[in-house]
């Protein structure tokens, strides 16, 4: 593997103590983000019942959602030259906390739809922002490890608002607690904005020219890891939305167990971004992510085609695979970019909500036409392109300048 490519902990400042704190703050900022993201599931029926809507109205929020983090993630790049990392985490988390205060106090539908474009605005940029300086200053262990803090906002999100539902009896009141929890973050950020480091030069060439957004675009390598990033998430989101509606509708698993079985999904996904950091700096950035994708195909392929034992390993399998593919591809992208690097964050980041908004929606569209069980085979060949379009990638990165 060449130098550049090997895992080494890109500076000594994360051996510092103001290192040390920020990247503690960045893992509770990832913990942040994945709370609203699966608290809106549990909200819907409730959101649903006030504003008197259809089923087909929850499609808006993930629109809109979806448009305000694309948005914000794609010019991260440009806002992290600007600002800085730290008045970009500061800006961006205060847009979190005003859309849940928004939810909870939205009185029309329309006004609910607004404050996830706002949600998704500061979501995408807070992504960008964390990714980059974690990427930049610490070795690829702590991004695995920050990934996990992700799932386990995600873990927590559900639990917070049905706890509050159930004690409660009000929606309104869970999105201001996720609110409140995230303002929290947001003074931590404010607290140490300028421990984050003053705007980063921009970037130059070879010949000493600033490398803007469009002469990002220009590389093919940042356009296979657009590629990678889509590829991947649409994968990990058309998985873990379409496995319970199968298991139960296709395959007669009851509804306990298929919930078990979607659980231990996520499970792999956490525990495997976990243990998987432990070994990523012995083990190098290529060889596992050759090694995890291949994993979650043989996952794939199981759930697929060997329905009795691959609904229950299968599953476990795919999650297991995937949970490095993130967060290595993010800390691989400084040594692989280069001067690039700054806006391809923003790309990727961006590349993977357009999977999370295309990848499952074609998959339901294919499975409307084919039948429950293609969204498995379907799984099976985005597996099979993500490996392929990771060797091009890996192959077209150790080719001489």
């Amino acid at each position: 593997m060449p130098a550049h490519l090997q895992d080494e902990p890109p500076t000594s400042f994360s051996k510092s103590i103001p290192g040390l704190l920020l990247l503690a703050i960045a893992y509770l900022g990832f913990v942040s983000i994945g709370l609203p993201d699966t608290v809106a599931g549990i909200a819907w029926p409730s959101v649903r019942q006030t504003f008197e809507l259809q089923q087909s109205a929850f499609g808006w929020v993930f629109l809109a959602l979806g448009s305000g983090y694309c948005l914000s993630a794609f010019f991260g790049g440009r806002l992290m030259l600007a600002l800085g990392i730290g008045s970009l985490l500061t800006i961006s988390s205060a847009l979190v906390v005003a859309a849940m205060f928004g939810f909870a106090a939205a009185p029309v539908w329309p006004v609910f739809v607004a404050c996830a474009v706002v949600w998704g605005l500061g979501s995408g940029a807070i992504d960008t922002g964390l990714n980059a300086y974690v990427s930049a200053h610490f070795s690829a262990r702590h991004v695995n490890w920050l990934h996990a803090c992700y799932s386990l906002g995600t873990t927590l999100g559900p639990l917070l608002m049905t706890a509050v539902l159930v004690r409660e009896g009000s929606w309104r009141f869970g999105y201001g607690l996720v609110g409140g929890m995230i303002l929290v973050m947001t003074i931590l950020f404010l607290a140490t904005r300028r421990a984050w480091g003053e705007p980063p030069a921009a970037a130059t060439d070879d010949d000493g020219n600033q490398v803007g957004m469009s002469a990002a675009l220009r590389q093919p390598l940042v356009w296979l890891q657009i590629l990678v990033f889509f590829l991947y998430v649409g994968l990990e989101f058309t998985v873990g939305q379409w496995s319970f509606t199968l298991l139960t509708e296709s395959r007669g698993i009851s509804q306990e167990i298929a919930g078990m079985l979607a659980g231990s999904y996520y499970a792999g996904i956490g525990i495997g971004r976990v243990l998987f950091g432990m070994i990523a700096e012995r083990v190098g950035l290529d060889r596992l992510l050759r090694g995890s994708i291949l994993t979650a195909l043989v996952g794939a392929l199981l759930f697929a085609f060997y329905p009795a034992s691959g609904s229950y390993l299968g599953l476990a399998l795919i999650g297991f695979g995937l949970a490095p593919v993130f967060p290595c591809m993010m800390a691989g992208t400084p040594r692989r970019l280069g001067s690039f690097a700054a806006h391809a964050f923003g790309f990727q980041v961006s590349a993977g909500m357009l999977g999370v908004m295309i990848v499952p929606s074609l998959a339901g569209v294919i499975a409307e036409r084919m039948g429950l069980e293609v969204v498995a085979k379907f799984a099976v060949v985005l597996a099979a392109i993500l490996w392929a379009a990771h060797e091009v990638l890996v192959r077209g990165s150790r080719k001489p300048s």
